[in-house]
Formats: C-alpha cells, structure tokens, sequence
C-alpha cells in the first residue's frame, strides 16, 4: 500500500470511529429507554436491565456500520477537497479509479466488521436474549407480583395480594377475572403459592373460595375449597425456554435450508434462505456505501463553497439503495427461489459508483484531447 493510501486510509478509519460511536450511542439508547420502561416497570433489576442492554448492542452496531462508513468518506473527501489535498493529488496524475483504491479498502474493513457481526456475534446475543426473555417471562412473581397493591397483570383482570413471604407464599390473595363474557368470577385465598408448569405457571390456592356471577341472570355462585389449582395461560404471555427463530439459526444451516432443519426449526426454505443471504447482502452494502459516496463528490470537482449538491446527490443514492433492499427483502420473502433479489440494491450501489468515476474522469479527457 502507498503512503497516500495509508493517508486516505486512516483518514477515512478514524472518522469511521467517530460516526460510528456517534450513531451506534443514539441508536442504542433509543432501544435502551424502551428496554428500561419495560423491564424496569415490570419489576426487574438493574442487572437484567444492564444484561439485555449489552445483549441488544451488537445488532445496533450492525445497524448503523454502514450508514457511519458512508458518513466518513462523505466527511473525508469534503475536507481534503476544501483544503485542496485533493486536487494535488489529482494534478500529480492519479485517476478517479486510482483514488478510489483506498477507499475500497476502508469498504473492506467495513466489510469484514459486518460479516463478523451479522454470521457470528447478532445470532449469538439473540438466542441469549430470547433465552433471557422467556425465563423472565416464566417466572411470574419478578413479572408482576407485589405485595400490598392491585395489579393488572391482564386486561380484564385484577389480582391483590396482602404480603409475600420470603418463601414464595403469598398470603391473603384476591383475583378478580372480567374477561368472561358469560360470567364474572372472583377467587379468594388465604394462602397460595407458584408452581411450574407448561406452558405457564399455576397458581395452587388454598382455603379459600370462589364466587361465580352470571351477567345474563345476576345468580350467583359460591364455593368454598381446601385446595384449588388455577393455570396461568391466559394471565401471562409466556414462550419456550431456548426458543429457535430464524435471526438466531447458523448462516450455514441457513443456507442450505435441508428439509430436515425446516422440519426440525419450523420454517420454510424461503425465510431461511432470505435472512442467510440477507446476512451476506448486508456486509456488501456497507462496502459500497462508502465508495458510492466518495464517487458522488468526486464529480464536483474543486471550489472554496463546498460541494453540498454532490453531497445531496449520494444522500439521494443511498436512499434509493436502501429502498431496493427494504423491496427485496420484502419480495424474496413473497416470492419462491427470491433470495438473488437481495444482492440488487450493493449491484445498484457498485454500478452507479462505476459510473459516477467515469464521469468525474470524463471532462479531464475532453480538455487532455482539445490540448
């Protein structure tokens, strides 16, 4: 590598550190507040807070890697352009294409960040988090269960419990459940306690009673038990312990799509092969960001006002490129044998960047043949 990539390359490494940072810190607390609200409301601890919070980072930086890498070259060529590095470097000889070589290889760094994250570390975080998700949801007294005010754990149902023993026990339980159409039924207890179960919790009541209203005639009913089991189904939300998605299946097994794994995970061979090759677009994408924004201001040429039209014109080409993934994406799922569809919007990216080299080469040809 020469001395002038070297230069261009750390140039474009060390604003790629800093947008990046910039955007994975925004992006990230946004999911983080929500993440804070949810978890935190329900009762949580600041370390599962802090867990999921760490667990949901990579698939932020996924996110935002090529948006920061477009952002640098944007910011870099601008300033060698307005401090006229650029044109003396242009006037010793060096072509578009030849200027563009750093640049691909700050693509390729880029590049090799993506597909470590997106085959590797996001699948990994995922399966933790779902994991850590449906234990949370499984136990249901850090959910919603507190001691001494009334709780809505469900719409239409409302659950009072006057102390909670550090046992588990919980001692004078009252549950009112509305969501019956044919009826209004209320449980009472003067000790219960959590049991598992599949697929949820059941709550084991003893001594107690239930009263039962029927809403057409106003009767109503009354028993009394020593014992009574009630499942939680219908009051939580839960899912299965190391639950399988396909954001968290290997790319290999992805891939392929056997029949065996569809079989095995539950989804078709269209889903499996759109997030694998999905997982493989992506990375392209962030290595032709960054050269399409570097071509789009290369056109401009130099002058002391900034080329702020140039930098309007690669906004408007990255937003088209990423509009044809948002419709590939969508379409490879629709369509049987869609996946190709996926690499359509880096071949856009790459061909609209080879064009916008050539035609920064082009008047410096015209004026070479009219000398």
């Amino acid at each position: 590598m020469s001395r002038i990539d070297r230069y261009l390359l750390s140039q474009l490494l060390q604003l790629f550190g800093f947008f990046a940072l910039v955007l994975v810190a925004v992006y990230w607390i946004n999911q983080v507040v929500r993440l804070f609200d949810q978890l935190i409301g329900d009762g949580q601890s600041a370390l599962v807070f802090l867990e999921f919070s760490i667990l949901t980072l990579p698939n932020a930086v996924v996110f935002v890697l090529p948006v920061a890498a477009f952002a640098a070259a944007l910011y870099a060529v601008n300033r060698l352009s307005q401090e006229s590095e650029l044109v003396v470097v242009q006037a010793t000889g060096f072509s578009a294409f030849r200027l563009a070589r750093p640049v691909v290889y700050f693509g390729l760094c880029v590049m090799a960040m993506q597909l470590v994250l997106a085959n590797a570390l996001v699948p990994t975080s995922q399966q933790m988090l779902n994991d850590r998700r449906a234990e949370i949801s499984q136990n249901v007294t850090s959910r919603f269960l507190n001691a001494g005010e009334f709780m809505h754990p469900a719409k239409g149902v409302a659950l009072y419990i006057r102390e909670i023993t550090p046992n588990g026990e919980l001692i004078d339980l009252f549950l009112a459940d509305e969501r019956g159409k044919a009826e209004r039924v209320i449980y009472t207890a003067s000790k219960a306690f959590l049991v598992q179960g599949e697929p949820a919790p059941k709550l084991v009541m003893l001594n107690g009673s239930t009263q039962a209203l029927t809403r057409d005639d106003g009767r109503l009913s009354v028993t009394l038990f020593a014992d009574f089991t009630l499942d939680l189904a219908g009051l939580i939300e839960v899912g299965g312990l190391g639950g399988q998605t396909v954001t968290t299946l290997p790319t290999r097994v992805l891939l392929t799509a056997s029949e065996a794994d569809q079989a095995l995970y539950g989804f078709d061979r269209d889903a499996m092969l759109e997030a694998g090759h999905q997982r493989l677009a992506a990375p392209l994408m962030a290595l032709v960001a960054p050269v399409l924004g570097y071509a789009a201001l290369l056109i401009g040429g130099f002058t002391r006002l900034g080329l702020w039209r140039q930098m309007g014109l690669a906004v408007v080409l990255l937003i088209v490129m990423q509009m044809l993934s948002t419709w590939a994406t969508g379409s490879a799922l629709r369509t049987t044998g869609g996946w190709p569809l996926l690499y359509l919007a880096p071949a856009f990216g790459a061909l609209a960047s080879v064009g916008l080299l050539a035609l920064a080469q082009r008047p410096r040809r015209l004026r070479r043949s009219a000398a």
